[in-house]
């Protein structure tokens, strides 16, 4: 395989634009509604669209879930081989809810997943055997190891963070541990400057650049910066396409995995920058992180047949765990 991404991987119900959120004992009413799947699976999709061969490094179960992510494996060529098959539900579930021009997430993780404990060593056990140029996935507190074997075995590392992780000092530290092992790094400018601690972005990347990996900074819209190792900005806006944007889910891994298989074709950083900006904008002109799925794989997106959603809904009795669990790490978006 050319490139593998790895962590979690998602369900997601997708509400479009809400003129305002419900408040307690309220409804409000929504336009547009899709159905996708989300996490590792986004990166996998937008590399296996370069034209390279990726793969999916997760866990998956006998859930609706899982089965709409491995369908959608299957229709985009994205390999699932590397991931690990459990008994029970594994696909975590998100309602998305698109609201004052950004998004928020309601999130359910099956017990499977929470309890997990195996996880980073499968995912070094799969580096091994199956040696990919490039790997991807989201810096977090046990995740140097996985970077050092990474290292080890010659495989690239495209890291990414979540604003989340920026914020909590514990994560903090580890992120940045992660950024000095990983050969590109790729926030958004929100994102670093939380990570940094810096309200000013010019100081951020400043401060970023020293850590040791290939500084890129995505900006919506506005593209992405290219930061050198001398300290030269690079603004790259070309890719970036006017388009109608309905969901900001997904756009980020999109980036990522598009300048994964730009890479690995023989792009500079900034010409692979280039691809990452088409393919941020053709995620957020589309509802869900892949767009809208069917439960029958074809596309055709809602309805839902009632035998699948109670199939869901059976995963989520299944999978019920007590109120203020832990979650698990690379759970963003």
């Amino acid at each position: 395989m050319d490139t593998i991404s790895f962590g979690l991987v998602f369900l997601e119900l997708v509400f479009g634009q809400l003129d305002r959120l419900p408040g307690p004992g309220e409804e409000v009413f929504s336009d547009q509604f899709a159905i996708s799947c989300g996490g590792a699976v986004t990166s996998a999709t937008a590399a296996a669209d370069g034209g390279v061969r990726a793969g999916l490094c997760t866990m998956l179960g006998d859930d609706f879930g899982t089965q709409v992510v491995t369908e959608h494996c299957s229709a985009t060529g994205v390999d699932p081989a590397p991931s690990v098959q459990l008994d029970g539900p594994a696909a975590g579930i998100t309602v998305v809810l698109n609201f004052d021009g950004d998004r928020g997430f309601v999130t359910h993780l099956p017990a499977l997943v929470r309890s997990d404990q195996d996880e980073l060593k499968r995912w070094s056990t799969v580096l091994r055997r199956e040696r990919p140029a490039w790997c991807y996935l989201h810096a977090g507190r046990d995740v140097p190891d996985f970077l050092r074997d990474a290292r080890g075995l010659g495989c690239k590392i495209m890291l990414d963070t979540a604003l989340g992780d920026a914020r909590d000092p514990q994560e903090r530290d580890a992120v940045i541990e992660c950024v000095g092992l990983a050969d590109v790094f790729v926030p958004n400018a929100a994102e670093l400057m939380a990570l940094v601690g810096e309200a000013d972005l010019a100081e951020a990347m400043r401060v970023a650049a020293a850590w040791g990996a290939q500084l890129v900074v995505k900006r919506g819209a506005a593209g992405a910066l290219v930061v050198g190792r001398d300290g030269s900005v690079a603004e790259v806006t070309d890719g970036v396409k006017e388009v109608p944007v309905r969901d900001l889910t997904g756009a980020g891994d999109s980036f990522a995995g598009a300048m994964m298989a730009a890479l690995i074709g023989g792009a500079s950083i900034v010409e692979a920058a280039v691809a990452g900006n088409a393919a941020g904008s053709q995620a957020v002109s589309r509802l869900g992180a892949v767009g809208s799925v069917s439960a029958d794989g074809i596309g055709a997106g809602w309805p839902l047949s009632l035998l699948a959603f109670r199939e869901m809904v059976r995963g989520l009795q299944v999978s019920a765990v007590e109120p203020g669990a832990l979650g698990h790490e690379g759970t963003m978006r």
